[in-house]
């Protein structure tokens, strides 16, 4: 009996997680603060939702959650967001409509309505594993690598991220993350030889140089920035990152650098490259599909950011797209809030759209069609 009045809180007559429910668990995940290496309690507490929904969940050794639900014989789809922000909580408050929070666009709110909405898609046939990943907000992106690397390649993938409820992202730019490091003897400042300070700076202007033309409003041209920078007259260390487009020729770029570098060391931290899927591929119909069922004009672009999506298509070569309700523009901001309709009709399109994958040609079938 107590079960069944659980249930009842959660899900409505239709099999769907009700409103009220999901609004809940996405406020108790922006109460839970998880910037990028302390994902652990949030990690927790979404395994024993998970598992309160119907999911087989668990968190896995790098900190991980992820949780199933195997609705029969059909395709595997997997949706995956992210756990971690960046540093600095925001007060978790609910006013006009708006829910605030540190990770309520980015990409809490994107990935508490995948877990809803897989929770809720009644007509799905097939497995669908929802996974929150650790470190997306770092250059590394060390939780979608392990996914990368120890889980067998869905029949398609769909990654959470603010994208407006009614727009589906079809790629990114990649990004190389590069540190600079130099050393040198200590001297007086009015010495005529170079100072690490003044490499640190010479090492700037030549990888701006070397680029040319940049613009992080291009998709089709790189976006370069300083991230950050440590330097005295004996020694220096600059953070710098770019965002590349498609074709970008990352070894010959990096050597044209270092080859005009008359002191220190230029490292790559990480490099991912540029993704782009084709619109007509089975996940982004499916989401437009669910978009025009929810009554909206479905939209297509890509970004000129990076996320985990770039990760996986390095090596998956599966259906994939990137959709979640949030507004982009409101990541890492001081007012980060997402639109309480907006979340919810990101749940509803999720939903809609799982249902439109259920016919999806698996990978077994394909490859037996194959041979």
């Amino acid at each position: 009996m107590t079960k069944q009045v659980t249930a009842n809180r959660v899900f409505n007559s239709t099999g769907k997680v009700r409103e009220a429910y999901a609004v809940g668990l996405l406020r108790q995940m922006l109460e839970i603060p998880s910037p990028s290496y302390r994902e652990m309690e949030l990690a927790a507490y979404l395994a024993e939702a998970m598992t309160g929904l119907g999911f087989c969940a668990y968190v896995d050794e790098i900190g991980n959650v992820i949780g199933t639900v195997d609705r029969g014989v059909g395709p595997e789809i997997m949706l995956l967001g992210h756990l971690d922000t960046i540093q600095g909580q925001i007060p978790v408050r609910s006013t006009a409509g708006r829910l605030y929070g540190r990770g309520a666009a980015d990409a809490k709110g994107p990935l508490a309505a995948m877990i809803c909405a897989a929770a809720g898609a009644t007509a799905f046939t097939g497995k669908i594993t929802v996974i929150g990943v650790v470190e997306e907000e770092t250059p590394c992106s060390r939780g979608a690598m392990a996914i990368r690397n120890t889980f067998t390649q869905p029949d398609a993938f769909i990654i959470g991220e603010p994208s407006g409820c009614f727009t589906v992202v079809l790629g990114y730019k990649g990004k190389l993350d590069l540190r600079y490091s130099v050393q040198c003897e200590r001297t007086h400042p009015s010495s005529p030889v170079a100072k690490a300070s003044e490499l640190a700076v010479t090492c700037w202007t030549v990888l701006t140089e070397v680029l040319g033309e940049t613009d992080h409003t291009a998709f089709d041209k790189p976006g370069v920035t300083l991230d950050s920078i440590s330097a005295d007259t004996s020694a220096a260390d600059v953070c710098m990152s770019v965002r590349t487009p498609p074709g970008f020729d990352v070894p010959g770029f990096v050597g044209k650098v270092r080859s005009r570098l008359t002191a220190g060391e230029l490292n790559i931290v990480n490099s991912v490259t540029a993704c782009r899927a084709d619109r007509r591929n089975p996940a982004v119909r499916a989401l437009t599909a669910g978009i025009r069922r929810q009554l909206g004009q479905p939209t297509v672009m890509v970004k000129t950011a990076t996320s985990d999506m770039n990760t996986l298509a390095e090596v998956w070569d599966v259906p994939m797209a990137t959709y979640g309700p949030g507004d982009s523009k409101l990541d890492h901001a001081d007012d980060e809030h997402i639109m309480l309709a907006d979340y919810i009709r990101g749940v509803a399109v999720l939903s809609d759209a799982l249902g439109e994958l259920s016919d999806l040609p698996t990978r077994l079938t394909a490859e037996g069609a194959q041979e």
